[in-house]
Parts: structure tokens; C-alpha cells; sequence
């Protein structure tokens, strides 16, 4: 993607609050993603293992960290 096209602009929300169109508050398991995403937050990791699926998520801090929007559907995209 050139640069030129690459969203940039961060959303006007916390980055311990995901975008509802990535988790909504009503998904299976949303308090315990949302606790495993803060934490991780506050160790100042990159991501955690999601508590539901197993898989890695990255943290909003690591996806502001890079600049822009990757256009990958990240959980905790700051930019959406």
C-alpha cells in the first residue's frame, strides 16, 4: 500500500476501548479479551494470547507504535 493511502489519523477513543466493529461489548468472552488486552497494555507487551480463541492479538499500544493501519482487521486497531 503506498503511504500516500495509509490511514494514519488515530480514532478518537482510549486504547483499551477496541473499535465495536473488531469486538463488540456483546462477543463471547469480551470481559476476559478486554482484561487480557490491558494487562498486556500494562506490561508493556505487544500483544496476548486471546483467552477464547488462543490465538495472538496485538495491542493497540504496538499498532499505534507503527503509525498507520495495516488493513489486516486487527482487534484493537487505533486507527479505525
Amino acid at each position: 500500500m503506498a503511504n500516500e493511502n495509509r490511514i494514519t489519523k488515530l480514532a478518537g477513543r482510549p486504547l483499551n476501548e477496541p473499535n465495536e466493529s473488531r469486538l463488540s461489548p456483546d462477543a463471547h468472552g469480551y470481559e476476559k479479551i478486554i482484561s487480557a488486552h490491558e494487562v498486556a497494555m500494562a506490561r508493556g507487551s505487544d500483544g496476548y494470547t486471546d483467552p477464547i480463541s488462543s490465538l495472538f492479538v496485538i495491542t493497540a499500544a504496538t499498532l499505534k507504535a507503527r503509525g498507520y493501519c495495516c488493513t489486516n482487521n486487527c482487534r484493537h486497531c487505533p486507527y479505525i
